[in-house]
């Protein structure tokens, strides 16, 4: 056996396991809800992020989740956020984001399939916004239903959760998939 002094380190095994909270979870969770607050903000100069017509560049981010589970908080605080900051009324604020926490739970759950990331943001948005469009701000069509109403809202929110999410989410997907293992390493 060999003899060790007391100033020598000692190797230790231990499991790999990855923590909740490592500083690279969070700093990944910090840097997604950065961008989504700035692509929130270049959509919302173009009249695009908020109201009846919603696509906002930001919702692309919500394929993250497919890589890592840091993406789940990072998105929520970065809806929270721009919701906050771009004026968004309080039902808003919460609901809006909640559907996007929702969508990124989604993601992460259906990771095994590539194809379903853009799915469970899209729905969450098609369900919770119409309805946050209708009685938070109001917004009713003349002598229409609010069922009618309803789905022409869900048609439109729906429609912008297609561009963001389904086209450019997974072209997003596409080209990170080629470095996730160097951007989204599991230590």
């Amino acid at each position: 056996m060999k003899k060790q002094s007391f100033n020598q380190a000692v190797p230790v095994r231990t499991a790999q396991t990855q923590p909740l909270f490592s500083v690279t979870m969070m700093t990944q969770a910090a840097m997604i809800a950065t961008l989504y607050v700035v692509l929130t903000f270049i959509a919302n100069a173009f009249g695009l992020a908020n109201h009846v017509i919603q696509i906002r560049f930001s919702e692309a981010l919500t394929v993250l989740p497919y890589f890592t589970p840091a993406a789940i908080p990072g998105l929520f605080i970065g809806c929270l956020l721009s919701n906050i900051l771009t004026g968004c009324i309080l039902p808003d604020i919460l609901f809006g984001s909640l559907a996007t926490l929702i969508g990124a739970l989604g993601t992460y759950a259906l990771r095994k399939w590539k194809w379903c990331a853009p799915v469970t943001p899209i729905l969450a948005n098609i369900i919770i916004v119409p309805l946050v469009l209708i009685y938070g701000y109001g917004f009713l069509l003349d002598g229409v239903s609010i069922a009618y109403c309803y789905g022409y809202y869900a048609l439109t929110v729906g429609a912008g959760e297609v561009i963001s999410c389904g086209i450019l989410g997974m072209i997003l997907l596409f080209t990170l998939e080629k470095y996730a293992k160097k951007l989204f390493p599991v230590t």
